[in-house]
């Protein structure tokens, strides 16, 4: 069906950046919606970002001004541009996305993560 791939996650310090790209390959129709979430270490998953096929965004409060989310319609891919990273940011970072498919209708993928590690 349909297949995200993430890559980007690895291990930088305090104040540095990270991209993470969010490849989407498969049967499908169109992407509705795709977004980053993150889930740190003994804690529930969390939305970090979302984006529509429009372009609108929207963002958790704790990375408003540093993380940026965009989409490239032309090549199916999602991107999550990490900037003045914090230790609190340290999470498995998961691609999802709100995909139409002929034979399925609206249905929500997800990637298998990457992981990003916030250290000194």
């Amino acid at each position: 069906q349909v297949q995200l791939v993430e890559s980007g996650g690895g291990l930088v310090h305090p104040g540095g950046s990270l991209r993470l790209s969010c490849a989407v390959s498969g049967t499908f129709f169109k992407i509705n919606l795709m977004g980053w979430y993150r889930q740190p270490l003994g804690r529930q998953r969390e939305l970090v970002a979302r984006i529509t096929s429009r372009g609108m965004t929207n963002y958790t409060e704790s990375v408003k001004g540093r993380f940026t989310i965009s989409m490239d319609t032309a090549t199916n891919s999602a991107y999550l541009s990490m900037n003045n990273l914090k230790p609190e940011d340290t999470a498995i970072y998961s691609c999802w996305g709100n995909i139409y498919g002929f034979q399925y209708g609206s249905q929500d993928f997800w990637g298998r993560g990457t992981q990003v590690t916030v250290s000194s």
